[in-house]
């Protein structure tokens, strides 16, 4: 069997790496954070044979692609067709649900028009994304947006004072300016104390002349009500989710529409019934749920349907998403949930010899569900598959046909091949990862004494059962339980809701902007400017790549967007400064012999050997605590992963005190030997006086924690209830809880 060979790759640190890598095996890439694993998987090898593919096409199809540029490797032979199956979500667009991403909603309305009551055969009468079949007032969209009035006002605040939120109605701004020109209210008196008459004339007033403008205004005063105001601006005519900025979308909640009740379907849709079921029930059923109800069904015409429909469904259910439901909206997905859909989906693909590339499949799944992960990566390789899988997690790596090892450190101290072989092999090895798997990470001995507690009451939010419970403060607390279990909505949705002073590390993108990076994200980029300015007798602002240093022809951005008008546009490295950023004359000048671009591409570990100021080693001392001491300065911050970001918040937080914190998988991306120092970081933090929360998979860490609340029993429907609570011991001697189960192995 020839394997697929790649010959001096050098893509970020790759330091000249050739290796043989097996196919139509299960090849697991490990390695520390940051060791070179995603640039040999994804920017090596996924990026030419995706180059590779686009090569075969016809140069009229070719123009209509985008260009993908070689990776900087001399040679990959052997190379199949690769589908990536990563944790990117799988889109926002309010129209888009596993039911469509699936294909499984469409199976459902061909379904619905063959063996429907009243028959109708026309699958389009039940397509919410369809003239025919949508709901004609929500067009298709389930729910309506509706002004949020408590995220809209301060009523602590007057207006002159800022209390309305929304920006276009702060002091100074032209919106702001009407309701002082209208006359109509007392401007410093406080939110709170206005009558109803006056908050309704404030938000709800029509269009109208006013007739008695402010004296001396010189114009006509049209005056309407800020609610009125924002939807007229903020809303198309159907409503829809996706008009409305991101900023704005917080002064919104959304609403099932009140037509169809979230169905999305018009009444006609609505009203024909398949086995006495309606679209709107079996969209809402769990899959778990709806497997069964479609397998009882035996009518012969559905039976062509039902064999496409039933093993994707099994699917999901098997890879541990059961509790999702064909309504679901793709956007509301974790990253892991979204991974995990795909997954599903690409099992029946009747395509071979295909390399499927996984970015971490067990991210955010239970101890017992990743068994089930296992099988079905089993099931893609035994379709004459090869599957090159990124993965930290031991029983993965376990399952595997063969290992590669990158390291042994991270960023310029990684990008080698520290080991290639069997699981049995690398036990015995000496590389880190060898070496982590054959040793226990320390059980802490002593729990911290529990002395005062914040209360949850009546949590009833999503699956939810009423719940009531205490979560200690000033210790570690770990929220555990299956994937849907409701970790996620009891302390994100609802204890964070309620402490709104909780600082949340969760693992949004810090920036979506090419312009930032880790550097302007903790503002060391700030005193590293002003540095430069000292050392040179220059302006600071001439060191900053949105100052007065850019570079003239891409304004400091480092490329340039062409268009192309009935393409897409292109975005490409500006030839002026090389994508540098700076204009020349800036890099000629110099701290301590490096140029303010030489700053921007040290690694974090050599700026705090390189910089002499004491605050800036300090700043960055704390994200090389949290395990980022391989991240560029200057790395965009669009191009980190939510792990990375996660723990580049957690660096900037660090040195406060008395705060309650709560993180969200927090070792997520995270090599053991990580795990190790991220546990060091937690127990700072507590014994600095802080209260920590953490929703968590990782028995490294569960074990640790002082105190843990194991939810459950199932996820979605099935859980929502608090299965144990207590030390790790106590919750390992709980016979109902799947987290005490794997526990018990851990804690021996």
């Amino acid at each position: 069997m020839t394997d697929v060979e790649v010959v001096r790759a050098r893509e970020h640190n790759l330091k000249n790496v050739s290796v043989s890598i097996p196919k139509k095996k299960l090849v697991v890439f490990t390695g520390v954070s940051g060791s070179g694993k995603s640039s040999l998987v994804f920017d090596t090898i996924y990026q030419e044979a995706q180059r590779q593919l686009i090569e075969t096409f016809s140069s009229f199809a070719r123009r209509r692609l985008p260009k993908i540029s070689r990776p900087d490797v001399d040679e990959i032979r052997n190379i199949s067709t690769a589908i990536i199956i990563d944790q990117k979500k799988l889109g926002a667009n309010p129209r888009s649900t596993v039911g469509t991403v699936t294909e499984l909603y469409t199976y459902l309305r061909l379904l619905f028009s063959r063996s429907g009551e009243p028959l109708t055969s026309d699958s389009r009468a039940f397509g919410f994304n369809n003239p025919y079949g949508m709901c004609p007032v929500c067009k298709g969209i389930g729910n309506e947006l509706k002004i949020d009035i408590d995220a809209l006002l301060d009523y602590d605040k007057s207006i002159n004072e800022g209390g309305i939120r929304h920006p276009h109605f702060q002091p100074g701004m032209a919106s702001y300016r009407v309701i002082v020109a209208s006359n109509y209210f007392d401007l410093d008196k406080k939110l709170r104390d206005f009558t109803k008459d006056e908050l309704d004339k404030l938000l709800y007033t029509k269009k109208s002349l006013v007739e008695n403008p402010m004296p001396g205004q010189v114009y006509r005063v049209w005056y309407e009500g800020v609610v009125e105001t924002i939807q007229r601006r903020s809303l198309s005519e159907v409503g829809e989710a996706s008009v409305v900025s991101s900023k704005g979308l917080r002064f919104y909640k959304s609403q099932p529409c009140k037509a169809c009740n979230g169905s999305r379907i018009n009444e006609f849709a609505r009203s024909v019934k398949l086995y006495g079921k309606t679209i709107p029930e079996l969209v809402e059923m769990e899959f778990t749920e709806l497997l069964p109800w479609l397998e009882k069904n035996d009518n012969p015409i559905a039976e062509p349907i039902l064999l496409r429909m039933l093993p994707i469904i099994q699917n999901l259910v098997d890879i541990g998403v059961g509790y999702l439901n064909l309504n679901r909206s793709t956007g509301t997905l974790s990253g892991g949930e979204s991974q995990r859909v795909k997954m599903a989906s690409q099992l029946g693909c009747d395509l071979v010899d295909l390399i499927y590339i996984f970015d971490e499949p067990t991210i955010g799944l239970h101890q017992k569900d990743i068994g089930k992960l296992v099988d079905m990566l089993k099931r893609l390789k035994e379709k004459d598959n090869s599957l090159f899988v990124v993965e930290h997690d031991p029983q993965v790596m376990q399952a595997s046909d063969w290992i590669i090892d990158i390291g042994p450190g991270a960023g310029s101290l990684g990008g080698n091949i520290v080991f290639e072989g069997k699981y049995s092999d690398l036990l015995k090895s000496d590389s880190i990862t060898g070496k982590m798997l054959t040793q226990y990470t320390i059980n802490r001995k002593e729990r911290r004494k529990l002395e005062s507690w914040l209360s949850i009451k009546n949590a009833n939010i999503h699956n939810l059962k009423n719940l009531n419970v205490e979560i200690p403060t000033k210790v570690f607390c770990c929220i555990t339980g299956v994937a849907g279990s409701g970790k996620s909505t009891l302390i994100l949705d609802h204890f964070a809701r309620d402490h709104p002073e909780a600082i949340v590390i969760d693992q949004s993108p810090i920036g979506r902007s090419i312009r930032s990076n880790p550097a302007t994200y903790t503002k060391v980029f700030d005193i590293i400017r002003q540095e430069f300015a000292s050392a040179t007798g220059k302006s600071p602002s001439l060191f900053s790549f949105n100052g007065a240093g850019a570079c003239p022809k891409c304004k400091g951005a480092g490329r340039l967007q062409v268009e192309m008008f009935f393409l897409e546009d292109v975005s490409m490295t500006c030839d002026e400064c090389e994508g540098h950023r700076y204009r020349d004359d800036v890099l000629e000048l110099k701290y301590r012999g490096k140029s303010i671009v030489d700053v921007l591409q040290m690694t974090v570990t050599d700026a705090i050997e390189f910089f002499e100021n004491k605050e800036i080693k300090r700043r960055l001392s704390l994200l090389e605590e949290v395990g980022l001491g391989y991240l560029q300065l200057g790395q965009e911050a669009s191009s980190l992963s939510g792990g990375e970001a996660q723990r580049l918040k957690l660096g900037r937080e660090l040195n406060k005190h008395g705060n309650i914190y709560i993180l969200d998988e927090p070792t997520t991306g995270l090599h053991m030997a990580d795990i190790t120092k991220l546990l060091h970081v937690i127990n700072r933090l507590v014994d600095g006086g802080n209260t920590l929360i953490v929703i968590e998979h990782n028995l490294d860490i569960i074990k640790n924690a002082d105190w843990v609340i194991d939810m459950g029993p199932e996820g979605g429907s099935k859980g929502g209830e608090i299965i144990a609570l207590g030390t790790p011991e106590q919750v390992a001697q709980s016979p109902k809880s799947y987290t005490g189960e794997y526990l018990r192995l851990v804690l021996k």
